[in-house]
C-alpha cells in the first residue's frame, strides 16, 4: 500500500515537472492590431486620410518594446499631416490597449493599396523579436468621384429634364 502511494506520489510529481515548460509556454502575450482609415476631402485638390490602429494585448503575459510601424504610405502620394507613422510603448499588459493615430493627406488621384501596420514586441522567455500585423486595410479610392455624388447629379438632372417637360 506504501509503495503504491509512493509510486502515485511519484507519478503526480513527474507529470508536474513535464507539464510546467508547457504551462509557462501558454503564459505569454498575444497582439491583436486593428487598422482604421478614414477618407475626409478638404477640397477639390486634397483629401485627408485619417489613420488610427488599435494594438491589444489578448495574452496572458506583458509584452515589452512594443513598436509600432506603419510605413507602407507612399511618399510619392502622402504628406504627412499630424503624427508619425511610427510609434514605440515601454510595456504592454496582458488585456491591455493602447492607440495610435495620424493624419496624412494625397494630392493625387488613385486607388492606393496599403500594407497591414507591423507590431514586434519582446517577450520575456524568448530572445527574439517576436512580430504581429494588423487588419488590411480596403483598397483607398483617393480623390475619386464618389457614387452618391454621381447619384445625385443623375437624380437633379432627371428632375430638371422632367420640369422642362411638364
Amino acid at each position: 500500500m506504501e509503495k503504491a502511494f509512493r509510486l502515485a506520489i511519484l507519478a503526480v510529481l513527474a507529470l508536474i515537472f513535464v507539464s510546467s515548460p508547457f504551462a509557462n509556454a501558454s503564459e505569454s502575450p498575444f497582439i491583436v492590431a486593428h487598422k482604421r482609415v478614414a477618407l475626409k476631402k478638404i477640397n477639390s485638390g486634397i483629401e485627408r486620410i485619417s489613420v488610427s490602429i488599435d494594438v491589444y494585448n489578448r495574452g496572458s503575459a506583458t509584452a515589452y518594446d512594443v513598436t509600432l510601424a506603419d510605413d507602407s504610405w507612399a511618399q510619392d502620394v502622402f504628406d504627412s499631416v499630424i503624427g508619425n507613422t511610427s510609434k514605440s510603448w515601454e510595456r504592454l499588459d496582458a488585456g491591455s490597449l493602447v492607440s495610435h493615430s495620424f493624419e496624412l493627406e494625397s494630392n493625387v488621384k488613385t486607388i492606393y493599396y496599403g500594407a497591414p501596420a507591423l507590431v514586434t514586441y519582446r517577450v520575456l522567455t524568448k530572445s527574439r523579436l517576436q512580430e504581429a500585423y494588423s487588419t488590411p486595410i480596403l483598397p483607398l479610392k483617393i480623390l475619386s468621384d464618389t457614387e452618391s455624388g454621381k447619384m445625385t447629379e443623375k437624380v437633379t438632372f432627371f428632375f430638371i429634364i422632367s420640369q422642362v417637360a411638364a
